[in-house]
């Protein structure tokens, strides 16, 4: 194990440890997702299989967005919370003055944040085809099983994820109240959401190639917001509150 990645997994730990003893993030994280899983499994319970294919269409596309704002909002209100919350809490100079890269340090909060996102978004998206499959009207099972988006949602949840985390990080630097960091860090993290929506709804055909295409462009915008990120983290300025000046 070289000493980068043991870096990046110590901060991983210590920031999986804060989530625990936060109640807020533990409450977000149990109660958020259960949230988006009521609506849409309620709705695709609910349906006939005599709907015109149109309105099924409609029903379908809708669920399955409903679903996608799991891996968005959740990570960008988690990750909002991951410097704002320690400079508010005091322990945020003593973790910038520690011998450790600020690439190291974000890249260990942003996979701390991720992880929980990803492991619960795929996990509701499991509980839902689970409960359509045993309670859904069979050809209303069917056409979930069957509906193109259901590419979206396996290719684009850790990269939508990763964007919401990078935005939440941004603005929490710059931020000095966690409701606002929240707040800002949600509407920051919705752009993607609007092409996910048209492919959900059909505006778009979310065929294989336009997946792997948006899938594509999603991972160049979360290295490049990574890069930016790392730009803005300066330690210097978040301790003392002025720009480190170089040379």
């Amino acid at each position: 194990m070289t000493t980068a990645t043991a870096q990046i997994g110590a901060v991983v730990r210590k920031e999986l440890t804060e989530f625990r003893r936060n109640r807020f993030i533990l409450s977000t994280m149990a109660v958020f997702p259960v949230l988006f899983l009521i609506s849409p499994t309620a709705t695709i319970l609910a349906s006939k299989a005599a709907v015109n294919s149109q309105k099924l269409d409609t029903q379908v596309g809708a669920s399955l967005m409903i679903l996608m704002l799991i891996p968005v909002l959740l990570p960008a209100t988690v990750a909002a919370n991951s410097v704002v919350g320690e400079r508010e809490q005091g322990t945020l100079e003593p973790v910038l003055t520690t011998p450790i890269r600020r690439e190291e340090l974000l890249i260990g909060k942003a996979v701390a944040n991720l992880i929980p996102a990803i492991v619960l978004s795929y996990l509701v998206f499991g509980v839902f085809l689970t409960v359509v499959g045993i309670g859904a009207n069979a050809v209303i099972a069917t056409a979930i099983y069957h509906a193109p988006q259901m590419l979206a949602e396996v290719f684009y949840i850790p990269l939508l994820a990763c964007w919401a985390v990078w935005v939440g990080i941004a603005v929490s630097t710059k931020a000095n109240d966690t409701r606002v960091a929240q707040q800002l860090s949600t509407l920051g993290s919705l752009p993607p959401v609007a092409v996910i929506a048209l492919m959900s709804f059909g505006v778009i055909k979310p065929t294989l190639t336009t997946a792997l295409a948006f899938a594509g462009c999603l991972l160049v915008i979360d290295f490049a917001a990574y890069r930016f990120v790392a730009k803005l983290f300066d330690r210097e300025r978040m301790i003392t509150g002025t720009k480190t000046e170089r040379h």
